[in-house]
């Protein structure tokens, strides 16, 4: 049959986007355009701040910028004729270019003032009202993607080399306990820690139920690798010490034989050595027979 070793882990979940969204300059909010917990889309408004200092910038840095193109204009017109020196002409052509960047300047601080989603995602709760004033740095929400999320484990050193990129994987959580969410490793950290001797992993696991929370301990479940094995059922063994034995029918006798065993699952075991493919063995009433023993199979 078909047995993949499987690597067992604790991991965290992490949001595939995550923001704290916050305000470039202070002001006072003007108004805000989101419910708690709403999704919201790339560019969608979340917040506007009061516009009026803005504008006035703007339109102050408008006028001095039409009045220095003016002035631009005729020095440009009156230089053929000497009215106007080089150095006068270059010093209003100066001029002019210093308005139109305080004219860009002003227009982003306009912009500024309007916060929009950077990415579609849900926002967390409203931390701020109408009137509120916030300063760089004050936190007005949170926004995070959630259609998929990070995973990040640690895997003991001695197991990267089983480990590689697109390696599948499930995820479940203590709130889900009967739903298995499918993914793929994403990375693997470049570095080990040096005190657990493990490396950092990253898996993606989509989320389109909505099962993972940012923050949610995940039990990560990573089949290293699967491979075509030998299996017996588990109740053929007949443990002696630490060696394990199985009774093999060849002609109505048992043959007591040692075997090696690999991977142990729930009612099955790998036989890694000792037992060939079709031989067949006791699988129950291992403890009546004896080695060389006469047997016959049960009907029905």
């Amino acid at each position: 049959e078909r047995v993949s070793h499987e690597l067992k882990a604790l991991g965290t979940a992490i949001a595939n986007e995550s923001i704290e969204v916050t305000s470039k300059s202070s002001n006072l909010v003007w108004a805000v355009r989101f419910r708690d917990g709403e999704a919201v889309t790339r560019g969608q408004t979340l917040v506007e701040l009061d516009p009026a200092q803005a504008r006035a910038d703007l339109a102050e840095a408008n006028a001095a910028l039409t009045e220095s193109t003016s002035q631009y204009v005729r020095a440009r017109d009156l230089l053929s004729t000497r009215v106007v020196s080089q150095s006068q002409y270059e010093q209003l052509e100066a001029t002019m270019k210093s308005n139109q960047a305080r004219v860009d300047a002003a227009t982003a601080r306009l912009a500024d003032t309007v916060i929009r989603a950077p990415f579609s995602g849900r926002v967390g709760l409203r931390r701020v009202s109408v009137g509120s004033l916030v300063n760089p740095g004050t936190v007005i929400t949170t926004l995070d993607d959630t259609s998929v999320m990070k995973v990040d484990f640690a895997v003991p050193e001695n197991l990267i080399g089983n480990l590689r990129e697109g390696l599948a994987l499930t995820a479940r959580t203590a709130a889900h306990p009967d739903r298995e969410l499918p993914g793929r490793v994403l990375t693997i950290d470049s570095r080990i820690d040096p005190t657990t001797r493990s490396v950092t992993v990253r898996a993606l696991v989509p989320n389109t139920a909505a099962l993972l929370r940012p923050g949610m301990f995940v039990n990560v479940t990573l089949a290293r690798d699967e491979y075509q094995a030998l299996v017996i059922p588990e109740q053929a063994l007949v443990p002696e010490q630490s060696r394990q034995f199985v009774f093999v029918v060849d002609g109505g006798k048992v043959s007591k034989r040692e075997v090696q065993i690999g991977r142990r699952e729930p009612g099955r075991v790998e036989i890694v050595g000792g037992l060939k493919q079709d031989e067949r063995v006791v699988v129950e009433g291992t403890q009546k027979v004896r080695d060389g023993g006469a047997v016959r199979e049960a009907q029905g």
